[in-house]
């Protein structure tokens, strides 16, 4: 529900020219019987096809055997995001807001998806934010994303708290680039703060977390 209820705050915000979208995705969760392998049948080679026009039969091509075949957990990431799109600009993607989902943080993989996800987005020049209200996880994916580019923030100690707001982007100043964080430490009780989100170089919004916070509490009755 909350990032339904960022769109309608930045609604109020946003020129006219930008949109702002909600996306959830709670990931693919399945299960296998084991008996699936058990059962495995090696499939029958294809026979080879014939041309109509000819009479004439054509070999397919037989990929050889792959150099690695192991099992693996590909699991879809959990994702709580506001995306904005620059209508003006053939519908571009400017900025992102992320919200912190327990599943981001409970796995080393899920954290460096989670991580490399971000820093993909900043590649692209989007402005990211990341909200991480997570108190059931002892990490801090902002200062893993720092890690990235070998910088950290002297506002977060070691080993940093694991709840945090902070918006991020990267921007030129005259021929050198260079990246930029607007970042605070939360502690439980302590009001969310405003963040800024960049639709351009020079042009910001202000996201007031608190305000959509509450509003998504009010609405689901939770106290």
């Amino acid at each position: 529900m909350w990032p339904a209820i960022i769109v309608q705050e930045l609604f109020k915000v946003l020129p006219d020219q930008f949109t702002a979208e909600p996306r959830v995705h709670l990931g693919a969760y399945f299960e296998i019987d084991v008996c699936a392998y058990e059962n495995d049948v090696p499939p029958m080679p294809r026979r080879p096809f014939e041309d109509n026009s000819t009479g004439a039969a054509s070999a397919t091509w037989a990929p050889p055997q792959p150099t690695l075949d192991v099992d693996t957990d590909l699991t879809e990431q959990y994702e709580y995001e506001v995306l904005i799109f620059d209508q003006n600009r053939a519908r571009q993607l400017v900025a992102a807001v992320e919200i912190v989902s327990p599943a981001n943080k409970d796995r080393p993989e899920n954290r460096e998806a989670f991580v490399a996800k971000c820093a993909a987005l900043l590649q692209q020049r989007v402005c990211v934010s990341i909200v991480d209200i997570v108190t059931t996880r002892n990490f801090n994916l902002y200062t893993d994303l720092l890690e990235l580019i070998h910088r950290s923030d002297p506002a977060f100690s070691r080993p940093p708290l694991p709840t945090y707001a902070v918006t991020c982007r990267g921007v030129r100043v005259g021929a050198q680039p260079r990246f930029q964080t607007w970042a605070y430490p939360l502690v439980v009780g302590q009001k969310l703060p405003a963040l800024p989100i960049w639709l351009s170089e020079d042009l910001a919004v202000s996201l007031d977390l608190e305000t959509t916070y509450e509003e998504t509490c009010r609405v689901l009755r939770i106290p």
